[in-house]
């Protein structure tokens, strides 16, 4: 058994998917059998969200609340810190973390890169990036300017093509190992399907800002989306969007309806865990538009969002971004490049929906779940 800090950002942001994406990481690793805990801190100024009142502040009450209230369903209430703008520790004390930091075979930074000093006290230290290209790109532009780039034992990244001739993207100066984002299949019930329901996606219309390399420019899911945006008028499958993100103000919502598609507000439909799964549940499928970055890096990212819709038996139709070069595609899961591709896709799953939705679960279950995905992850870490 292994002593294993983990950290991410979700009591910043404590809305249905990124609770759903560090959920997995715990509820895995616990699963393997090791000793589990999580660590975050506020960061910089009005760092924390509240999505009852849609603001942000410096008071972390409810996403610590949401946070301890959702890992005590998995027995994991004794296992999480969050340190506020004020330096006050809410959960474990400091210094309770300071002997688990002392002690701990593995810190697993999620893309924050704020425990550094802390875990510079004998446990391996792995990074894993969960923006495959945008992150390498960064610091590639800070490595030319001398910046001294995070120091790390292992570079880890959701991106499957980063650091391989696939991938136009940098490598910083790093040697990248890659992984999938896991998923706890048994957590995403799957359920039948409406005949009615949409094909759906949570999603953000700009998540960040544009990044540049080789005087290139690479944007958000809003370059790419004008690809796709008439894809309602080559299906009678309703298509809907739960849109919303840092550029939610710019959303061409008349746009898309006029389009064919629903939308809905990402924020409502994954106000907790349980609507997040909720509302994949209530879809037939997805449809899902990537992040221009993904795309034209061919970095081979496959979102955590994406797997739970495959966990919940829901065949997922996806802009391709190198990933099919890693999980087989065709049945259940489908790579595309076009609307009419998207379209077609969508057609073949109809012609047999029960038969995709049992291939979905199955994609997931071979090669997305915690215990494979995890279980490899820690094997090549020697734990």
């Amino acid at each position: 058994m292994a002593r294993i800090i983990v950290s991410s950002y979700v009591v910043r942001f404590p809305l249905g998917g990124y609770l759903s994406w560090v959920l997995q990481w715990l509820v895995g690793l616990k699963r393997l059998g090791h000793e589990v805990y999580y660590v975050e801190k506020s960061g910089w100024p009005n760092s924390c969200y509240n999505p009852s009142n849609d603001l942000s502040s410096d008071d972390c009450s409810y996403g610590v609340a949401t946070v301890s209230a959702l890992l005590a369903r998995f027995g994991l209430e004794e296992c999480c810190c969050f340190v506020d703008a004020e330096g006050r520790w809410h959960g474990l004390a400091q210094q309770r973390v300071r002997k688990l930091f002392k002690s701990a075979d593995l810190f697993v930074d999620m893309g924050m890169l704020e425990w550094l000093a802390e875990a510079d006290r004998g446990a391996l230290r792995v990074l894993v990036d969960g923006e495959p290209g945008f992150t390498q790109i960064k610091w590639e532009g800070g490595r030319a300017a001398g910046q001294k780039l995070p120091d790390y034992d292992y570079y880890y990244t959701v991106g499957r093509n980063i650091g391989t001739p696939r991938s136009t993207a940098p490598t910083a100066g790093k040697s990248w190992r890659s992984l999938f984002d896991p998923v706890c299949v048994d957590l995403f019930p799957c359920k039948p399907a409406g005949k009615d329901a949409a094909f759906t996606t949570v999603m953000s219309w700009q998540a960040h800002e544009t990044v540049e390399f080789n005087g290139r420019s690479y944007g958000q899911k809003d370059v790419e989306f004008a690809k796709f945006i008439h894809l309602p008028s080559l299906t009678p499958v309703p298509l809907e969007l739960a849109v919303g993100g840092a550029g939610s103000n710019e959303v061409p919502y008349e746009q898309l309806l006029q389009a064919g598609w629903r939308i809905r507000n990402s924020a409502e439909v994954t106000l907790s865990f349980d609507s997040f799964q909720e509302y994949i549940a209530g879809s037939r499928g997805e449809i899902s538009v990537c992040k221009n970055v993904f795309v034209d890096t061919c970095c081979g990212c496959f979102s955590e969002r994406s797997a739970a819709y495959l966990a919940s038996g829901r065949p997922v139709v996806m802009q391709d971004t190198g990933f099919s070069a890693h999980l087989p595609c065709g049945r259940g899961l489908f790579a595309v490049r076009t609307a009419d591709q998207a379209a077609a896709a969508i057609d073949e799953i109809e012609r047999d929906y029960e038969r995709h939705s049992r291939w979905a679960r199955e994609v997931a279950l071979e090669h997305l779940d915690t215990s494979k995905v995890l279980g490899n992850f820690l094997a090549e870490l020697d734990l």
